[in-house]
């Protein structure tokens, strides 16, 4: 499966579970890609704002994180490093928890849900665990998310998460971005 090339720029209303918006941006560099947003969010009446900045490398590995987060509480900073086998460092220590894991997804982004899809290039019909190093949005915590993509046609992906059973159909753009996550959020731009 062969994508477009990324837009210079994306954006998302999120729905439901939140009330909110991503921009985002997208720069080569290289065979590689440097993704820069921003998400702001209102979620049983908390407000946060969360801002990262992504490297993928020319499989869509992601390498790099770099996000930071604020909220009531205060401003929080955290940064993922990953080595393209597998293996993570959160703020510079080792997190074993998140081996096997190769792709970043943020809690408050419909559009690092972009990353699994890019990477397995999954044939109609197809599927596949996509375990992610995942990023809470009030306060940054880096947990293991369990998850499954399978492509049931077209630009369609059943999603499921199986740590909590949340399950949906997802829609991507011919650029392998997030068009519809019910419930979750829709594309604006």
């Amino acid at each position: 499966m062969t994508f477009a090339p990324p837009p210079k720029t994306a954006a998302w209303r999120h729905l439901d579970a939140q009330t909110g918006f991503e921009v985002v941006y997208f720069r080569p560099l290289g065979d590689w890609y440097h993704i820069e947003g921003c998400t702001t969010g209102v979620e049983e009446g908390r407000t946060w704002i969360v801002g990262y900045a992504i490297d993928v490398d020319p499989g869509w590995v992601t390498r790099r994180a770099e996000i930071t987060g604020q909220s009531v509480d205060g401003s929080r900073r955290t940064t993922l490093e990953g080595d393209g086998d597998g293996h993570w460092r959160v703020d510079g220590v080792p997190a074993p928890h998140l081996d096997g894991c190769f792709d970043v997804d943020l809690e408050s982004s419909a559009m690092t849900n972009a990353f699994p899809v890019h990477r397995m290039r999954l044939a109609v019909g197809a599927g596949s665990d996509a375990p992610a190093a995942y990023v809470r949005s009030l306060d940054l915590a880096v947990e293991r998310l369990e998850q499954h993509y399978a492509r049931v046609g077209g630009e369609s992906y059943d999603y499921l998460s199986t740590g909590d059973g949340f399950s949906a159909q997802l829609v991507y753009d011919e650029s392998g971005f997030v068009m519809d996550y019910p419930g979750i959020a829709v594309r604006a731009l």
